[in-house]
């Protein structure tokens, strides 16, 4: 409860934003409808399997083991919102999340990325996750330090009031002179805050790592391996320090880093980041249709039900190997996501069919949906060109037939050649707005009306003609 003082000024008390272990399902697909159109279907059970990861931390841990994510199949057709609704949620949750296209990764025995990298890179967004959270947390006892640090370069710090016998005699005898060279340190304190000594050059002790040049010959990318050579033979060869010269301003920010490094403990960061991992992990497999089939054949197919089999135990739960130990995948959220225009979710081999229990069929997008996705969303489209144009001073203005007529094209485009969805509308627009972007610095009136008729004279020419549409649209 806060109490006022007779007299005293009340601020207006802003409700939080609610965490998102508060959030009911109800309340994520709300959220998610502020970025998504439509696909309500897909929405729900998303916001279910999120729900459930929060009922689970609050079982008892011998129960919480055995309860396993449900994990999800998107199906549905490219451009219709299957990766902005995995990616919006796991950045709602706060969640480490990765997008991988399954038609990248080959069978073991051949040459292509391992199945198992999908969970290091997991593991790698997770530490970069945690590791900014320890940094803002640092950051301003960081910047103080740094700050000493930099006066220190500008003029040595004066000695404490009571020095070892022998040390600093002239400023014993002379505690003015202390004086002194702290109001100096203190006018230097203001002027660095101010900016005045940005451009002023010191003299800094950097760190630099000493290592021989050498080359990996391996059939896969270094990235891959399961020991970090660079980590290993910095060990090796150690650092050597090195003095650079450079302006207050780089020497202030270099400083901040290396107090921050200093501050933030990287084994914790690490251990509670592989934690996050394993418990609230979300990693978003695209394109599984690629891999689907089960026939046996040659060539370039052959691996495909291989790759499947590589990726089941990882969904089904296992251990792989990181340069930071063993990561369980059991708790992971696993959603998969494939057009299936060719092949079916019935041919993917029947083991990972029963891993994937939730099916969520996403529908094709409407001219309707069209008019949303580009006036609705917080991102929306038409929102993003009118903050660019408004960075040139150019005032855009959409009207409603214009908006209109960029969605009836969409449609007709992705039914005389590629259905490729929403993503239709970002090559419409920059069609439309061509020349108006090339010459915004240059217009001497700044108020700009995009309608109907505008949008028809842009865009009718290629649209009729149904080859020049397929390169240009």
């Amino acid at each position: 409860m806060v109490i006022y003082l007779p007299g005293e000024q009340r601020e207006p008390q802003v409700a939080p934003e609610p965490s998102f272990d508060e959030l009911t399902p109800r309340e994520i697909v709300i959220e998610l409808d502020k970025y998504i159109v439509g696909q309500a279907a897909a929405k729900r059970a998303v916001a279910v399997a999120l729900r459930n990861r929060v009922r689970r931390q609050k079982l008892t841990p011998e129960m919480a083991e055995d309860v396993l994510p449900k994990n999800i199949l998107m199906i549905g057709p490219t451009g219709v919102g299957k990766t902005e609704i995995a990616r919006r949620l796991a950045r709602l949750a706060g969640c480490p999340f990765v997008k991988v296209e399954a038609s990248k990764y080959t069978e073991v025995g051949y040459v292509g990325r391992d199945v198992e990298s999908m969970v290091r890179d997991l593991v790698e967004t997770s530490i970069d996750m945690v590791r900014e959270e320890k940094l803002d947390e640092v950051a301003e006892r960081a910047e103080q330090a740094a700050e000493e640090r930099v006066l220190d370069l500008l003029l040595p710090a004066s000695p404490p009031a009571h020095t070892e016998p022998g040390s600093f005699p002239a400023l014993q005898a002379d505690p003015g002179r202390r004086d002194q060279a702290d109001r100096t340190r203190e006018k230097l304190r203001a002027q660095l805050r101010d900016g005045k000594l940005d451009q002023r050059l010191v003299e800094v002790e950097v760190r630099e790592r000493s290592m021989p040049s050498f080359e990996i010959i391996s059939n896969q990318g270094v990235e891959e391996m399961d020991v970090n050579i660079k980590d290993m033979l910095s060990g090796m060869f150690g650092q050597q320090k090195k003095r650079r010269k450079m302006t207050v301003a780089e020497a202030f920010d270099y400083l901040i880093q290396e107090e921050e490094n200093k501050l933030i403990d990287m084994d914790q960061v690490t251990r509670l980041a592989v934690e996050r991992a394993e418990q609230m992990g979300i990693i978003f497999i695209d394109e599984i249709d690629k891999i689907a089939g089960r026939e046996s054949g040659h060539g370039p197919d052959v691996s495909r039900e291989g790759v499947q089999r590589d990726i089941l135990p990882i969904v089904e739960g296992t251990t792989v190997n990181s340069r930071y130990g063993m990561i369980r995948t059991d708790h992971i959220l696993f959603i998969a996501a494939g057009a299936f225009h060719i092949s079916k979710p019935s041919d993917l081999i029947p083991e990972l069919q029963g891993r994937l229990p939730i099916r969520v069929e996403l529908t094709a997008l409407t001219e309707a949906d069209f008019v949303r996705i580009l006036t609705e969303p917080k991102n929306a489209l038409i929102k993003q060109y009118v903050a660019l144009l408004d960075t040139e001073s150019v005032k855009l203005n959409f009207t409603e037939d214009a908006i209109a007529t960029i969605a009836r094209f969409a449609v007709t485009v992705n039914e005389q050649t590629e259905n490729i969805g929403a993503r239709r509308l970002h090559t419409i627009l920059e069609k439309v707005l061509d020349e108006i972007s090339f010459e915004a610095p240059d217009l001497k009136k700044k108020n700009v009306k995009v309608d109907g008729a505008y949008v028809t004279k842009q865009l009718a020419d290629i649209v009729k003609n149904q080859d020049l549409s397929r390169y240009i649209l």
